[in-house]
Formats: C-alpha cells, structure tokens, sequence
C-alpha cells in the first residue's frame, strides 16, 4: 500500500474531528458565544451544509491543479476556517468559520479519494480507499473524546487549536509523503467530468449511499438519548459505548474494503439487509441493554463502513475523478443531514425508537437502489456479453 494512502488517513481524520468538535462542546461553546444550545446546533448543520453544497464548487475551481497542490490549497482555506473558529468573538464569526471549514472538507474528501485511486493498482483501490476512510472512522473514535476532553479541561478555544496544529501535521505530511501526481492521466476536463453524470446508474448509486448514510445516522445522531432513556445506561457508561461503536467501525471498514474491490454490490447488499436487521432489532429491543448493545455494535459494522464499497461502485459506474468524488461525498453528507434532521421529527412525533424504525426503512429503501446492479451482475455471471458488460464496468482512468 503505498505511503501516500496513510498520510491521506491523516488528514482526514484531521478535517472529520473538526467536523465532530462542535457537538462534544455544545455548552461551552454557548457560554463562551453567548448563544443558545439550539443555536450552537445549527453551527452543525451549517458545516454539513456547507459541505454538501459549497465543496463540489470549490473542487471545479481547483481541478485545473495537480492534486498534491489542490491538497494543500485546501489545508490553507480548512486552516482558516479552524483559525478563525478559535480566535472568534461573537456566533456570526464562528458560523463563518464552520462554513469555510466545512466546504474545504468536502472539497479534501473528494481530492482526496480520487488521489487513492490514482495511485494504487485498480484490483487493490477499494482496500487503499478503506485505509484512507480509516481517518473518518479514527476521527469518530479518537477525534472527539480527544476535543472534548481538551475542550472540557482546556477550554473550547483550545480543543480547536489543537485541531489546528494536527492539521499542520497532517499538510506537512501531505507535502512530503505524497508524490506529485499531474491534474488527470488522459487529459479531461471539467466537461468530461460533467458528462458521466448524464448516466442514471451513477444517480443511482449516490441515492445508494445517501439511504446508507441516512438510515446509520437517523440512529448514530441519537445514540446517547436512547442509551440513557430507553435502555437505561447512566450518562457516564455512554461514551464508553460510544468508543466501542467506533471499534465496531473501524473493524468493519477494514473488512469491507478487504471485499469491495471484487464483491462491490454484494457487499452493499448484504451490508443494508444486516443493517435493517440490526436496526429494527434496536428498535424492538433498546429497553434490554445487552441486545441493544449487541444491536448497536452491528449497526456501526456495517453502517458508515459501506464507504469502501460505495466509493468503489460509484467510481466504476462515473468515474473515479474528483468532482465525482466530491459529488458523492455530498450525496453522502445529504444522507447525514437527512436522517438527523428526520429523526428528529420521528422523536417529536413517536418517541425515541421512532428513528431506528426510520433507520430499518431507509435501509431496506437503499437495498431497493442496489437491486438493479444485482441482476446485472447476476446476468454477467450467466451471460457472456453480461460479462463483457461487467468487465466495461472496471474502474476507470482518470
């Protein structure tokens, strides 16, 4: 595996504990601001928004930059933003601050994972990409102890930045372990970029990774409520679970990407029945706490660490640049937004096992979008032109 994948985890993991920072401070940050717990919340949804709607935008502005520069580009704006969050004296200088950390984050993932691709052998990019979205699954389960833990002894400025000086790390490392790669190896531009976005399979695949991402943090958003007034764990058991579902994580991330290079759609097959299951198991069980924590531990393998795969089938089905990258990383931001903000409703509305249930449908709802792909494959194993079908289906060069 090469070097350069590694160093990419750092960086990633750098962005995705900022992401994570705000909600492990929320208090704090609401002394310090002057602000409301409510209005600290929507410093969370601002950076999730920003994300899904600015970094597509910012990635066409870069892409005429080998990808190492763009990486840096992008170091220098996230910089900022996290400079400015720790310097900031009012909310409205603190909202500015998550919006311009949140759309360089974006914009880094989809850079990001589009360097894996180009850098290791077609036949090995779905482990390199699990190794790379090993710093989302590191950030879930270091990351935010570590912030909050600064935060709550050091004060909330402190918890960025130390933020600040990881992400220093992480650019230098950037700069000195990641090869020069040029912008693209056949020469498209932004109009080759657009045009594979006329296929409906590709939509079809990023509504896949929304409806996973969706059904895993219609339950991950409110995992702390309903371990403490469903299943009945004291406040002080919750974050110790917390670290154990982040295990759960980054286990089943290297498992997937271990199969998503040769077993793409089965594993994402597989992986939303499991999480249905897992999820309407929570539903019906939360108030017993060994099922509901053995429900709990199985939504964290097999929720967010779909990631391999689902990079893997959208790449196959676009392409594997940048702005299809950063595209899909928003679809997959739109599922965050999507299953927080309904699970909210569903709690209003049913009560606090309302969003698991909306998690179980979501799931089966995203086993829906991979059906089609299944049958392909199905007549591709059976077919001879199927197989020449699939094998036009191999990763692209980019």
């Amino acid at each position: 595996m090469p070097r350069a994948v590694y160093v990419l985890a750092l960086g990633i993991f750098a962005l995705v504990t900022s992401e994570f920072v705000v909600a492990g401070l929320m208090p704090q940050m609401a002394d310090g601001l002057d602000a409301t717990i409510p209005q600290i919340g929507y410093l969370i949804t601002a950076f999730a928004v920003a994300m899904a709607a600015g970094g597509p935008f910012l990635t066409v502005a870069l892409m005429k930059l080998p990808a190492r520069t763009a990486l840096m580009v992008l170091f220098a704006i996230f910089l900022t933003g996290n400079v400015l969050a720790a310097t900031a004296n009012g909310y409205a200088t603190m909202m500015t601050a998550r919006i311009i950390s949140g759309v360089a984050s974006q914009a880094f993932f989809g850079v990001g994972i589009s360097l894996c691709a180009r850098i290791t052998r077609p036949e090995v990019r779905g482990r390199a990409i699990a190794v790379a979205m090993n710093g989302l699954m590191l950030g879930t389960l270091l990351g935010l102890p570590l912030s909050t833990l600064v935060g709550e002894r050091f004060g909330w400025r402190a918890a960025f930045w130390v933020i600040t000086l990881i992400t220093v790390i992480a650019a230098l490392a950037t700069l000195l372990g990641v090869p020069r790669v040029e912008r693209t190896e056949g020469g498209s531009g932004l109009r080759a970029e657009l045009g594979v976005f006329r296929n409906p399979r590709l939509w079809l695949a990023l509504s896949t990774s929304t409806l996973i991402i969706g059904a895993t943090f219609s339950a991950f958003s409110y995992l702390n409520p309903i371990l403490t007034d469903v299943t009945g764990f004291s406040a002080g058991t919750v974050p110790g679970l917390l670290i154990a579902y982040g295990a759960a994580t980054v286990v089943g991330n290297t498992v997937v990407g271990r199969l998503a290079d040769r077993h793409t759609v089965p594993v994402l097959a597989v992986g939303l029945v499991l999480n249905a299951v897992f999820l309407a198991g929570f539903a019906l069980l939360a108030g017993l706490p060994v099922p509901a924590v053995i429900c709990m531990m199985g939504v964290g393998l097999v929720g967010v660490t779909m990631n391999p795969a689902m990079v893997t089938r959208v790449q196959r089905t676009g392409n594997a640049g940048p702005l299809v990258n950063t595209v899909h990383t928003s679809f997959i931001t739109l599922g965050v937004i999507i299953g927080s903000s309904m699970g909210a409703v569903f709690i209003d509305n049913w009560g606090l096992r309302a969003p698991l249930w909306l998690g179980a449908v979501m799931a089966l709802a995203g086993l829906a979008t991979v059906v089609p792909d299944l049958a392909r494959r199905s007549t591709a194993v059976s077919d001879p032109a199927g197989a020449r079908a699939a094998e036009r289906e191999q990763p692209q060069r980019v």
